[in-house]
């Protein structure tokens, strides 16, 4: 009897150990989430409250006199002629106009540095879209430079001493006139969405960047998916088992999808730029680099689709007289394409976050031109953010963060879309 207590204590002991370290592990589980959900929110709100403010931009309204003795004098509306007009001029005598009382010429400098550099080119593209404005007195709303937009959102503190700060004192007081008579205010920024990159932060825009993207993209899914596919059915369905060569292609694959991306560079740049010579810094060898990074990952995601087919579905097609062929796509393939988007997805997600391989085959050039084909240089929009973060002018900082935004936003959207297509695609057994 005493035997049989002293046992059924020591069972109960064990049951109460096993249901504390149980507790303890879920314990731990949840502390890890919580953590997780923590840094995560941490980090976006980080991102979020320095590049928000990116979406706005401050502009000065001046009241634009588009004299035709200076854009196209004697009457002559010839596109050369207005392309190569002096429209700087135009800006200057505007700012001389509000402030009439400023003579000395290092103030007169100071003063036309409140406009950005690339308030011309916007007149010049006004009147080459609409020539009728020469000779005619508009309220144009300009860019201001990035000095004055930084002051704006409160990163320039007119406390500080002058030396201290880009602005001068009398600078500052302009601001505060300009302010005073509605001639100076925030707006949003549609140059970041329509424009390319610049020298000046207030100028700098991502539709270069989201462009080579999107062709960078196109090139590796055209190149990725079919191959990767492809492959996986071959070595799923077709591939002998228990085949050395079989085995070693399957190690390999395993171990091309674990190496480090920039292995990859060194490869596009051996291979695709040094044998092959095609053009440096396109979208057209930087989806290739990225294809051959993208690969494995499909071939993995798509074999283990391929592996979650019940045995039975294959072996009733077969047993209604299809054929291997017949069996794999009517019956296999449609049942496992779920899994497979999902898994190409997420690739060509994670393929659009790299940078490092697409360093390596000169995709960090500096280029203004939006890119209008595959072979135009190019960049992508982790290396702009690469760039513009190691840029020392304080209002590349900010286009930075929101340039993050953009991308988070970007793979959120195509991460959405796997999950869509696999409701969409899904089939119960």
């Amino acid at each position: 009897m005493n035997n049989e207590i002293t046992t059924a204590e020591l069972i109960a002991g064990t049951v109460k150990k096993r249901r504390a370290r149980e507790k303890r592990l879920k314990l731990y589980g949840i502390a890890a989430v919580v953590a997780g959900v923590i840094l995560v929110v941490i980090l976006m709100a980080s991102i979020v409250s320095l590049g928000y403010k990116a979406f706005w931009q401050s502009f000065i309204a001046l009241d634009i006199n588009f004299d035709p003795e200076v854009i196209a004098p004697g009457g002559i509306r010839d596109p050369d002629t207005l392309r190569q007009a002096d429209y700087g001029l135009l800006v200057k005598r505007a700012l001389k106009e509000l402030f009439p009382d400023i003579r000395n010429r290092r103030q007169k400098r100071a003063l036309y540095r409140l406009v950005s550099v690339g308030a011309p080119d916007v007149l010049r593209k006004m009147v080459m879209k609409d020539p009728d404005l020469i000779g005619t007195v508009k309220t144009v709303w300009l860019p201001a430079h990035s000095d004055v937009d930084m002051f704006m959102k409160g990163y320039i503190n007119p406390d500080e001493p002058e030396s201290q700060r880009r602005l001068k004192d009398f600078q500052l007081a302009w601001i505060q006139r300009l302010i005073h008579e509605n001639r100076l205010e925030k707006r949003f920024n549609s140059l970041f969405f329509l424009s390319g990159d610049s020298r000046e932060p207030e100028l700098a825009g991502i539709l270069g960047a989201l462009m080579g993207s999107i062709y960078t993209i196109i090139i590796t899914l055209l190149l990725s998916f079919p191959l990767a596919v492809a492959a996986a059915i071959y070595l799923e369905e077709f591939a002998p088992k228990k085949n050395f060569w079989v085995d070693l292609i399957e190690v390999n694959i395993n171990n091309l999808a674990a190496i480090p991306s920039i292995v990859f560079g060194l490869l596009g740049l051996a291979v695709f730029l040094g044998f092959f010579g095609l053009p440096r810094s396109t979208p057209l060898v930087g989806g290739l680099v990225l294809a051959l990074r993208t690969m494995p990952i499909i071939i993995i995601a798509s074999r283990s689709a391929l592996k979650a087919v019940p045995p039975w579905i294959r072996q009733a097609a077969l047993g209604i007289g299809a054929s291997k062929m017949q069996m794999i796509t009517d019956h296999v393939l449609p049942l496992a394409l779920p899994g497979m988007l999902t898994g190409t997805i997420i690739g060509l997600a994670q393929a659009l976050g790299e940078t490092a391989p697409l360093l390596m085959i000169g995709m960090v050039a500096f280029v203004v031109d939006i890119p209008k084909s595959f072979l135009d240089p190019a960049t992508v929009l982790p290396v702009q953010i690469y760039l513009w973060a190691d840029s020392a002018e304080r209002g590349f900082v900010e286009k930075s963060a929101a340039a993050i935004i953009v991308l988070l936003l970007f793979m959120l959207i195509m991460n959405a879309l796997a999950i869509v297509l696999r409701k969409r695609f899904e089939r119960r057994w």
